[in-house]
């Protein structure tokens, strides 16, 4: 059985890469999440059922996808997916909504179950996949620095701290540069603590309803930027690490997830696309095989993110801003380097997977689909072109 051998494979820096991959994914798209429920006009109760939802499910999901399978498979909300929702909130209630919740999920499982989608990706080249790995990331290596504008002290210590453990100890170098991060916040006063009470979220059942506009308007825009911004890169990320990936038992998984869970305020249940690459990289584990664990760990933190929702969600807003982008870059330095240095590698395909970073890394949206969809579509045109009828 896969889960026996959990225990042998555990390691301190897995469990950090798990922690710290929820505490990038949480913190930097939650408000998304509350702010899609409050369009919706979700009742306190009901919002609280979306943040269990959605643990629970990106938590169990992720947890037994990860073991069965023993690769990183980090799953989360789609981001993209509850910008998709604020946008197109006006004119539906919360009923219509979950209705376009469960449709959606069932376009997923399909999409996965049927390997239609699979196949699609075998047509593209590693070279762009890493590229376009690497321009989602850019943004957050950037973070790093940007960062020395708001705490100088804060993140040159990390950064610091980081290098020299590197050096020295590196597979502990993402935690020892967090706790110098936790060290220097509390001595400037920055850590954010408040009055918790330990007390679990309740589910709510929500009846689903289906009209026309709410297919058109919400069900087939959350399929197609869940698809094209998260599951596609997820599954590149995957890929681009050198994991032989099952992709279409993956993808329809959590399709069904977030079906079984609509009625309760999942509205898309995905693989991880950003912050997946935190259980990915080296920094999880100098071992490839024994990296899945990460993925476990971040599974098993959105699980008490889910549970214990409004508790677990205090206690991750105490972080500074500063501290929180500086961990996420300096966690993905590793990816960042190896992607970039496949998608240069070919020197045929150098100039289209240049042309596919540059386009992921400028944040372009069109349509509602992220630059990582446009990024890939940008660098599969300039392949053709530049290559299309030579030797």
């Amino acid at each position: 059985m896969p889960y026996f051998s959990l225990f042998k494979d555990v390691s301190l820096s897995a469990l950090v890469a798990g922690f710290v991959t929820v505490l990038v994914g949480f913190t930097s798209s939650a408000v998304l999440v509350f702010q899609a429920a409050q369009g919706f006009a979700a009742t306190p109760e009901q919002m609280g059922s979306w943040l269990w939802a959605l643990g629970v499910g990106i938590g169990v999901s992720g947890m037994l996808l990860s073991l069965y399978y023993k690769i990183p498979v980090a799953t989360a909300w789609s981001t993209p997916g509850a910008a998709i929702l604020i946008a197109g909130a006006n004119g539906f209630n919360i009923h219509q909504a979950v209705g376009a919740f469960l449709l959606a999920g069932i376009f997923v499982a399909i999409a996965g179950f049927t390997g239609w989608f699979e196949r699609a990706l075998k047509h593209i080249p590693v070279s762009l996949a890493a590229a376009m790995l690497a321009g989602i990331l850019l943004q957050f290596g950037l973070n790093v620095f940007t960062a020395l504008q708001d705490n100088s002290m804060l993140v040159l210590s990390m950064l610091l701290v980081y290098l020299l453990a590197k050096r020295l100890m590196p597979r502990y170098a993402i935690l020892l540069a967090l706790l110098a991060g936790l060290v220097i916040s509390l001595m400037q006063g920055e850590l954010h603590s408040t009055q918790v009470s330990l007390r679990l979220t309740q589910p709510v059942w929500i009846s689903p309803q289906w009209s026309m506009q709410s297919i058109i308007s919400l069900a087939l825009p959350l399929f197609v930027v869940t698809m094209a911004s998260q599951n596609l890169p997820g599954i590149a990320m995957i890929q681009a690490a050198g994991y032989r990936s099952p992709t279409s038992s993956v993808v329809g998984w959590t399709g069904t997830t977030t079906t079984l869970l609509a009625p309760f305020g999942a509205f898309a249940i995905n693989l991880a696309a950003i912050s997946a690459a935190i259980s990915l990289g080296p920094e999880a584990h100098a071992n490839p095989a024994r990296r899945y664990v990460a993925a476990v760990s971040a599974g098993f933190f959105y699980l008490l993110i889910g549970l214990f929702g409004a508790t677990v969600t205090t206690l991750f807003m105490a972080f500074p801003k500063a501290l929180v982008l500086a961990i996420a870059g300096l966690a993905l330095f590793g990816t960042i380097a190896s992607s970039l240095s496949s998608a240069l590698s070919v020197e045929r395909e150098r100039e289209a997977a240049l042309v596919t970073f540059l386009v992921t890394a400028s944040g372009l949206t069109l349509a509602g689909i992220g630059s990582a969809f446009w990024g890939l579509v940008a660098g599969i045109v300039s392949l053709l072109i530049l290559n299309t009828g030579k030797r």
